[in-house]
């Protein structure tokens, strides 16, 4: 054992004898060898048992044979109808996902991330004890990367662990992390909380991740990191890794964020309710800094505001800097995003504001973003958006569909597979802006200006935030 494992033990243990005073007493470094000798068991017996195994499955048709994913092979056998895009015999195959999950809820909530279930048809939970139940899908949030399952007819026994508050969390905390890695069965890794609030992970679209050194591994996905009381604390969710393996760099979701996705599961809704603010935000670069005479390039720069938003309705607007949220300080706009959205529908939040040097602090309302939609209809007729199904870029689609609110343009919900809309790669989030000339504002202008065929269709689509000209043959 290194000087630095012994430490950090030492360390936690100290820790774990003053429990009953956690919260206000100071951090310390072991003071007997005692305290050197001590173990992590009391922290693990009390978190590990809510802590889940996660197995998804599906089953997928592919190619028979690996000589029909040959292009050359196909060209002179030709594609055969009816077996496949890619012609030939099929044949099923079942895909199967592994992961870890988190009882949160007596009930037989589980919290686990997205992608580990994601497009997959069933799904199984073991317990640490191995029995397993099969779960019900309940709430799938990709933009937050997490997914509520409920276990049909849990045992009354059912273990819980309790859920902490990431917010109270400092950078050398010592953590644990629980879950299942490489499916080898339950395993408990040791180590602190590197950085907190990190947002460049990208594998989420709310981010202000806790970022730590405990060996995270592909399985791991889903389970728990806890504190030294056992408490959850985050969702281990990602790895920063050149081998696949752990690299000593870990991001888990916090508790914060978890907190809303399981409330809106047991509020019995299929979607997260979030507040929408309804302004575009962008990165304070070191230029922006000097010309706003700043120490230190921070902040969330207001780049536009959606009129009748609450962002517009609070007096925000395009060049304020914003630095906070509920006395939480933001230093990007992901950080931002991450506060702003955690915060329940209903009331206020204060949002502080530099606006021409002048410190202000501003009350934003918080309320879901308006509905979209209810004018979508599917294209159909001769032309290369024949089966895309499109409506008015609405606040609440935007919000959805994760691109950005725009007054022209009508936004792709979904394209049917192998229709003209699939074969010319348009994609839901995708933005008409013109067709032949014509500028297109709502439902009805793309179906009117793709009635009739044309020799030659010349189209602009907003793909975020880059406007893509493209011309087909009719």
């Amino acid at each position: 054992m290194t000087r630095f494992t012994a430490f950090a033990t030492a360390a936690a243990v100290a820790l774990l004898s003053a429990a009953p005073a956690l919260a206000q007493a100071p951090r310390q470094a072991p003071a007997t060898r005692a305290e050197v000798q001590l173990s992590f068991a009391p922290v693990v017996k009390r978190a590990a048992p809510a802590v889940v195994n996660v197995y998804g499955s599906r089953v997928e048709q592919v190619q028979a044979h690996p000589f029909f994913d040959d292009p050359i092979f196909r060209r002179f056998f030709g594609d055969r109808g009816g077996q496949g895009r890619q012609g030939g015999p099929q044949r099923a195959e079942v895909a199967r996902s592994l992961g870890s999950g988190v009882i949160v809820e007596r009930s037989g909530l589980v919290i686990t991330n997205n992608h580990v279930v994601e497009n997959m048809t069933e799904v199984k939970v073991a317990l640490a004890d191995r029995r397993e139940f099969e779960v019900d899908i309940v709430l799938r949030d990709p933009r937050t990367d997490l997914a509520v399952l409920k276990l049909r007819n849990p045992p009354p026994e059912l273990a819980v662990i309790e859920v902490g508050d990431s917010d109270a969390l400092e950078v050398g905390d010592i953590v644990l992390a629980i879950g299942n890695p490489f499916g080898v069965g339950q395993t408990v890794t040791q180590g602190i909380v590197s950085a907190l609030a990190r947002t460049q992970v990208g594998v989420a679209d709310y981010q202000s991740f806790v970022q730590t050194d405990a060996a995270i591994n592909p399985g791991n996905s889903g389970g728990a990191l806890v504190d030294m009381s056992g408490r959850l604390i985050g969702v281990n969710t990602a790895i920063f890794s050149r081998s696949g393996g752990s690299h000593g760099i870990g991001f888990a979701i916090p508790t914060a964020l978890v907190r809303l996705v399981v409330e809106s599961a047991k509020a019995g809704s299929q979607t997260v309710r979030r507040p929408w603010f309804g302004g575009r935000l962008q990165n304070v670069t070191a230029d922006v800094a000097e010309s706003l005479r700043l120490a230190r390039p921070t902040g969330a720069l207001v780049v536009s505001v959606v009129p009748n938003s609450p962002a517009a309705r609070a007096g925000l607007r395009a060049g304020d800097l914003i630095t906070a949220v509920d006395n939480q300080a933001v230093e990007d706009p992901d950080g931002f995003g991450y506060r702003f959205g955690v915060k329940p529908i209903g009331g206020m939040a204060s949002i502080a504001v530099t606006r021409n040097g002048r410190a202000l602090v501003v009350p934003v309302a918080l309320e879901p973003a308006p509905p979209g939609g209810q004018d979508a209809i599917t294209i159909t007729g001769p032309s290369p958006f024949a089966g895309a199904r499109v409506a008015t870029l609405a606040p609440g689609m935007a919000d959805e569909l994760r691109v950005s609110h725009r007054s022209d343009g009508v936004v792709v919900m979904a394209v049917e597979p192998n229709s003209a809309a699939a074969q010319v790669g348009l994609q839901p989030g995708d933005v008409v802006v013109g067709v032949n000339g014509r500028e297109i504002a709502r439902p009805d202008d793309l179906r009117e200006v793709t009635a009739q065929r044309a020799r030659l269709w010349r189209f602009q689509i907003d793909r975020g935030g880059q406007i893509i000209s493209s011309m087909l043959g009719g």
